[in-house]
């Protein structure tokens, strides 16, 4: 990494808006949903997971692509549903060249480019990534298991050298619980070959861009179910545990 001093991001007059939160996954709440027509009209990019935590949701370019155990990736419909999802209008943004950088050197060059740690930040990569390893999970039946036990059997790709996109969220530690404090990235391969939840990173060389958001809105669900469990945060560790992926074995893709 070079010591030169890079502009923050600029901070964009949207917003980023969440449907769901997080514990309540954590807890295996996984009915409550929002359309994908609906979710459409919040923003252009984002990250999700499908319903029944059946895979996870790269939203790029105004596209929702679902990215499951059992096909390739595919374009969402309409009437689909998320119950989770971040995602905001992608605003004008620097763009930054970045090459040969391992997850941790790449999470410390988005920190030096945040507007602030307390406020809401989009970040896009496009380019080349050295390695990626990335999982989905299996549609769930009820009784809906905990989150922590779904991902305990999630599928894991490892590739190498491979073109793609990778969108997400850097959010402040403040929510942790709300939502997932820190960086939340997701993949997308540009064949659209395979892509989901981002478990390791390496960039060979690519474009970042970092958009920074001082608003941020929440939207609960107002079903039964959700409105008659009592959410409580206790262990961050169960987050953290959960979106650093399980100890399984990957399978190799060149």
């Amino acid at each position: 990494m070079s010591g030169d001093v890079r502009p923050a991001a600029v901070v964009h007059p949207g917003v980023v808006t969440q449907f769901a939160v997080l514990d309540a996954l954590l807890g295996g709440q996984y009915s409550s949903c929002i359309t994908v027509r609906d979710a459409r009209a919040l923003g252009d990019t984002g990250i999700g997971c499908c319903e029944r935590f059946g895979g996870e949701v790269v939203i790029l370019d105004g596209d929702f692509i679902a990215c499951t155990a059992d096909e390739p990736p595919r374009l969402m419909g309409d009437d689909e549903k998320l119950p989770f999802v971040d995602l905001c209008s992608f605003g004008d943004a620097a763009s930054h060249t970045i090459r040969d950088l391992d997850g941790p050197a790449l999470a410390a060059r988005i920190d030096g480019l945040l507007a602030s740690p307390n406020l809401f930040h989009a970040i896009r990569i496009d380019g080349v990534l050295a390695r990626v390893r990335t999982r989905v999970t299996r549609r769930e039946e009820p009784p809906f298991r905990p989150l922590a036990d779904v991902t305990a059997e999630q599928i894991e790709t490892v590739s190498h050298d491979v073109r793609g996109a990778v969108v997400g969220f850097w959010m402040p530690r403040l929510y942790q619980g709300v939502t997932v404090a820190g960086l939340h990235l997701h993949f997308l391969r540009e064949d659209r070959a395979f892509g989901g939840h981002v478990l390791e990173i390496s960039v060979r060389e690519a474009v970042l861009r970092v958009s920074a958001y001082a608003r941020f809105e929440l939207r609960v669900p107002t079903d039964e179910e959700f409105l008659r469990h009592e959410l409580t945060h206790d262990e961050d560790r169960r987050i953290g545990a959960i979106e650093g992926g399980a100890a399984a074995s990957a399978r190799d893709e060149m």
